[in-house]
């Protein structure tokens, strides 16, 4: 059995979670009994085994990038992202306010409420239709502000095969 940080609030289910720093967390409801939840993390200790290793090289592909490394990768970022903004910008007929490049660990990239923006540096770390379908991502927020029906909609637009190219980003 794994050892797990267990986080009690007022949900009626029970989830698992690896956290980045590849530990076991267990969301549960106030009241329900310790061996339950141990036999529910016994239960599903294959998964928790499989995200563990996940979790472990993508930390190590992440964290242990030299000074230059970073340097390389936040260089290649400022060139490229930008030119893909724009490519996709325009088809889409929207205009960001600007576009920074982050050092962001826990996402690849956001959209201010004022159509700012921002993309990690660690994106140039996947393939170029990974960053592609993060930059249409990102611009179809200017359009749409949530994760809605009709935001996923418009990428698919102009990406129809997004869905493999969010797969190239979750395995490494």
């Amino acid at each position: 059995m794994y050892e797990y940080e267990l986080k009690r609030s007022k949900r009626k289910t029970l989830s698992l979670e690896i956290t980045r720093d590849c530990k076991v967390l267990v969301r549960a409801p106030l009241r329900l009994g310790r061996k339950y939840i141990d036999d529910f993390v016994a239960k599903h200790s294959s998964w928790i085994e499989e995200k563990l290793e996940k979790a472990k090289r993508k930390s190590e592909t992440t964290d242990n990038l030299s000074e230059e490394e970073i340097k390389e990768l936040k260089a290649r970022a400022k060139k490229l992202i930008p030119e893909r903004v724009e490519l996709y910008a325009e088809k889409m007929g929207v205009k960001p306010k600007s576009i920074k490049i982050t050092s962001a660990k826990a996402r690849f990239g956001s959209c201010s409420t004022d159509n700012a923006l921002c993309f990690s540096y660690r994106l140039m770390l996947y393939p170029q239709e990974a960053i592609d379908y993060v930059v249409v991502h990102e611009l179809a927020h200017i359009t749409h502000h949530n994760h809605s029906r009709e935001f996923y909609s418009l990428i698919e637009q102009y990406m129809p095969d997004y869905k493999e190219r969010v797969k190239l980003l979750k395995n490494e």
